[in-house]
């Protein structure tokens, strides 16, 4: 291990790597050259000389193009993770020369929004109104492949959908109750409290099915002695959820507390009184580990920790 360490230090050229990417995205050594401006013999020895450093073949050549094999794969993800990375050094010391202060790219699960994250964003803003912010939505096992390739620089959310959950860095902030919604004007009885089995007359809207909240509701089912409706409608996206109770007097579909609660003091939603038996689901702050954080992405955890810290 110190003998490759030391010749990938001393011998390792941004150059060869950059030629991974390029093969990894045309799978032929000629149109990876031309998108380098790389002779094809030039791109050759360039990947020979990278093999020999890691006495390993990253490729299988075939007729249809060149495939990465498994040490390919391999290689080629932490390329990525360094061409990001110089991305975001470039991008970071060109910010703070302008005086317009950084990047910070941060996901979160939908439930972390209203109480957790957009707190703590108030609070960075408030002392780094320079900086700039991208916040992504969406599900933690889509957000930690972004967080693998350098995309992002932090998640909230779950490692344990990962199949390689030790690859990262987990503090739990709390837990994420879910509540069962339907449109302000539903037909569904207001103030007693009601059973999944009562809702069987009504059309849901799911999760699809690599998302927690479509596990959640399939347990609750199970549990009342019910299967998955066989005519849902499946979307992962709040705003669809949203807004087709709010049109339709017949649907209903789970969403995150902190969430329901914000649109129902709209209006748009009404939480009805069904008692989950499934234990709360947790989530936390996922980083890459062994990875570096930047200054604005240290300073958003230490918001995270005091606002979910009890009073």
């Amino acid at each position: 291990m110190k003998a490759t360490l030391d010749v990938l230090m001393s011998r390792l050229r941004m150059k060869q790597l950059q030629l991974l990417i390029a093969l990894d995205d045309h799978k032929s050594l000629h149109q990876a050259a031309s998108a380098m401006a790389m002779t094809q013999s030039a791109a050759s020895k360039a990947l020979q000389e990278l093999e020999g450093m890691l006495d390993a073949p990253l490729f299988e050549r075939s007729k249809t193009g060149m495939r990465p094999n498994q040490f390919g794969h391999c290689v080629i993800r932490y390329a990525r993770l360094l061409a990001t990375d110089l991305t975001s050094l470039c991008q970071d010391m060109a910010e703070i020369r302008s005086g317009r202060g950084g990047h910070l790219a941060v996901g979160t699960i939908m439930g972390a929004v209203p109480q957790v994250l957009v707190p703590a964003l108030d609070a960075m803003q408030a002392d780094q109104p320079n900086l700039s912010i991208e916040i992504v939505e969406d599900t933690s096992l889509r957000m930690l492949t972004l967080l693998d390739d350098g995309r992002l620089d932090l998640v909230i959310g779950r490692a344990l959908v990962s199949d390689q959950p030790a690859s990262y860095q987990y503090e739990p902030l709390g837990d994420e109750p879910i509540s069962v919604v339907v449109g302000y004007a539903h037909a569904a009885p207001r103030g007693k409290e009601l059973g999944f089995a009562d809702l069987a007359g009504y059309r849901w809207i799911v999760y699809p099915g690599q998302m927690p909240m479509h596990a959640l509701l399939q347990r609750e089912l199970d549990m009342a002695g019910l299967g998955m409706p066989p005519n849902a409608i499946s979307t992962s996206s709040t705003f669809v959820t949203v807004t087709m109770l709010q049109r339709s007097a017949r649907l209903v579909s789970l969403l995150p507390t902190s969430v329901a609660e914000l649109f129902a003091r709209q209006k748009l939603l009404r939480i009805l009184p069904v008692r989950m038996q499934s234990r709360q689901q947790t989530f936390g702050i996922v980083t890459r580990r062994g990875g570096t954080l930047s200054a604005a992405a240290g300073q958003l955890i230490k918001l995270l920790r005091a606002g979910c810290s009890p009073a």
